[in-house]
């Protein structure tokens, strides 16, 4: 299956964005985060913590509709779906 993953801002800078990747049926959606994160180790430590959990300022969508970071271990992606990841927004 294929399934977009979107990186906004600072970690758009570190890991890219619009990225395809091809998964396995059945990968959680943190899952899918983390393999990507991982390239990277500046990106896997502005969006993870040390236990590996994301961090709780961290932003997770997926098509569209906000998960909170708990979520995120036990939903599946699916084929076709977009994962955006955002930094925390502030505005002024």
């Amino acid at each position: 299956m294929t399934v977009k993953i979107r990186f906004f801002a600072r970690f758009r800078e570190l890991l890219g964005t619009d990225i395809l990747v091809e998964k396995k049926s059945g990968t959680m959606l943190a899952t899918l985060v983390k393999d990507i994160a991982l390239e990277k180790k500046e990106g896997y430590d502005a969006i993870f913590d040390a236990n590996g959990n994301f961090r709780e300022f961290v932003i997770v969508m997926r098509n569209g509709k906000r998960l909170e970071p708990a979520e995120t271990a036990t939903v599946m992606v699916a084929d076709g779906d977009e994962i955006a990841v955002f930094p925390p927004v502030a505005g002024g």
